[in-house]
């Protein structure tokens, strides 16, 4: 094996786009069955004016787990002169509130990185029709 193969075998996974990812004291299973049930009630919240969620949009930037089941996540928006900018986050609150076993939830809207259309799935693409 060449010394470029040997590095790319041993270099830590790259997480996949929108994958959530949390760090947490709570048991794993319980993890994933809080990150699977958060991501889906993500996709329930769609932008009022584009048909797709938020989710596969890629809106979504870190959804942290905390020990305590508290939910912090972080989001942005498409533009800062998004029309849904006051109820977006709002959305996103009650969606995540409602998967059982969160605690408190804490949405913040992040600039960093600026959203582009590259944060798209390929399921957003497909419903905006932008190939």
């Amino acid at each position: 094996m060449s010394e470029a193969q040997q590095e790319a075998a041993t270099a830590a996974p790259v997480a996949a786009p929108n994958k959530v990812q949390t760090q947490s004291a709570l048991p794993p299973e319980e993890t994933e069955r809080l990150g699977s049930d958060i991501v889906a009630a993500l996709k329930t919240v769609y932008d009022p004016e584009i048909p797709a969620d938020i989710y596969e949009l890629g809106l979504i930037y870190k959804v942290d787990i905390k020990d305590d089941r508290a939910v912090d996540v972080e989001m942005t928006l498409t533009t800062p002169n998004c029309p849904a900018a006051a109820e977006l986050p709002t959305m996103v609150e009650n969606a995540v509130a409602s998967v059982a076993g969160v605690g408190p939830v804490s949405v913040s809207i992040v600039w960093d990185p600026a959203w582009t259309p590259e944060r798209m799935s390929d399921e957003a693409r497909l419903v905006l029709n932008m190939w």
